[in-house]
């Protein structure tokens, strides 16, 4: 039963990590800091990359593929960016010790748009997988 379940089980897991991530305060370690540039946008890009290649494939799972490929990845972008940006507004508004940002926004959808492409080369062209299960 699980198993045919595990990409949406994945997704909702994964949006609920970053959600956790994004919305808690955790105390600062006074251990050494690593000082690596642009290191939170990496980590917003792949947060939302792999965001989108399970969002992408429970929708699969979900519709059996009956949903047409460029449907799904219209929708799971899009979703994906929104929640993204309200993520960055709930950061802003609710939260003391956190700041939306608007880069972090940029990062978070081009990591979409990057995993949603991923899909889109998966399940195309010459060597493609079958979207329809």
């Amino acid at each position: 039963m699980l198993k045919s379940h595990r990409y949406t089980i994945g997704f909702i897991c994964w949006m609920t990590f970053i959600t956790l991530l994004s919305l808690l305060t955790f105390p600062e370690d006074d251990g050494p800091k690593m000082d690596i540039p642009n290191l939170d946008k990496a980590v917003h890009f792949t947060f939302y990359f792999v965001a989108a290649l399970l969002g992408c494939m429970s929708v699969r799972e979900r519709t059996s593929g009956r949903l047409t490929l460029k449907k799904a990845l219209l929708i799971i972008s899009i979703s994906i960016i929104l929640y993204g940006i309200i993520i960055e507004v709930l950061q802003s508004t609710y939260t003391t010790q956190r700041t939306g940002d608007f880069y972090d926004v940029v990062a978070n959808s081009i990591g979409a748009f990057t995993g949603a492409y991923i899909i889109k080369r998966l399940f195309s062209g010459k060597r493609q997988l079958k979207w329809k299960i």
